[in-house]
């Protein structure tokens, strides 16, 4: 399970081929589950429909919501929607263009399912064939309405005594088969001549609004992976200090109760660790700067309400501004470094 997690979040985070890697795998499984999976109409008038609806779109959803769920940008999206201004504009430009690249790859595996369904044939005839006018054929001429009824929503079962070589039902049958592959090879082409169009006609603009928007879109992307894993390596790293001070007090209490070892008899007491390195100095000094939980909150609650502008040659004042901003009181002999990079 462990693994598992691990591989998720490393096709969360990996790059833009890799995705559309997983998009192409998550197509070719779509393939697959079609393949293999059993068709069975109820051949029921009040339930074809639903049954084959269900079928042709049911599926589409799943695909649709798993295409979101794998991908990393989805998410980013959402929180680069909703986060506050603070001292950094939103751009709705960059926002449009991540929700475009999100949706193109959510939408593989489902228009993949849906057009397999069209081109095969069956979901159409299963939820269409009560629907057919039976003017259009001569068989049904003798019948009564209810014996038609009744005949059209046995045709998908072609094993069915009512039914079984009947040349209404063969005819029937291959009318809504063809039907359904016209539609599906009409949504193919449309489907191929909207993205020749896309790629062809997109060099003949300008690119500068085209270029920036992804340039952000990859910041704002790489930018929250990397403050997740600052404040994993900075929670590491607080976690190993407050247990080595929690061991640290516990000697000084032993040592006051007079539990500690007899320095004469068992050799000498361990030498007490520097309280400025913790037993690890190569640990970068903008992250030990928060150092109490009160900071930790108020980080995390700057960077999600006010993030700081884009300009690192502006006054770190800004930083610290926003650091101050609606902050709780801390205790006395508790500094926050103005410039913390977490």
């Amino acid at each position: 399970m462990e693994k598992f997690r691990m591989f998720f979040q490393h096709i969360q985070s990996s790059s833009e081929s890799v995705m559309n890697g997983v998009c192409l795998l998550l197509a070719a499984v779509t393939v697959k589950m079609y393949s293999s999976f059993d068709f069975n109409c109820p051949c029921l008038a009040r339930y074809n429909a639903l049954y084959g609806l269900g079928l042709l779109l049911t599926p589409p959803l799943a695909l649709f919501l798993c295409g979101l769920l794998a991908n990393r940008q989805s998410v980013v999206m959402v929180e680069e929607w909703r986060r506050p201004a603070g001292q950094r504009r939103k751009d709705p430009g960059i926002i449009r263009y991540m929700c475009s690249s999100v949706l193109q790859r959510a939408l593989a595996a489902p228009l993949v399912w849906i057009l397999l369904a069209l081109l095969d044939g069956k979901c159409f005839v299963c939820a269409f064939s009560s629907s057919v006018d039976p003017e259009k054929f001569l068989d049904f001429a003798n019948m009564t309405p209810s014996q038609v009824q009744l005949f059209l929503a046995k045709v998908p079962c072609r094993e069915d005594e009512l039914v079984r070589d009947s040349p209404a039902r063969k005819a029937v049958s291959r009318y809504l088969r063809c039907l359904s592959q016209a539609i599906g090879w009409s949504l193919t082409l449309l489907l191929i001549i909207v993205a020749f169009l896309a790629r062809c006609l997109r060099p003949c603009f300008d690119q500068t609004v085209f270029l920036q928007r992804r340039y952000w879109s990859n910041y704002v992307d790489l930018e929250q992976k990397l403050f997740d894993e600052t404040c994993c390596e900075h929670a590491r790293d607080f976690a190993h200090r407050c247990v080595l001070h929690f061991f640290a007090s516990m000697q000084s209490e032993m040592r006051a109760r007079g539990l500690s070892r007899d320095a004469a008899g068992r050799g000498r007491e361990p030498t007490e660790m520097p309280s400025g390195l913790d037993g690890d100095g190569s640990r970068k000094a903008h992250l030990r700067a928060v150092s109490s939980r009160e900071q930790v909150d108020r980080l995390l609650s700057t960077w999600y309400s006010s993030k700081p502008p884009l300009d690192l040659v502006a006054s770190p004042g800004l930083w610290a501004r926003g650091l101050n901003h609606r902050a709780p009181t801390v205790a006395p002999g508790t500094r926050l470094s103005q410039h913390t990079d977490v």
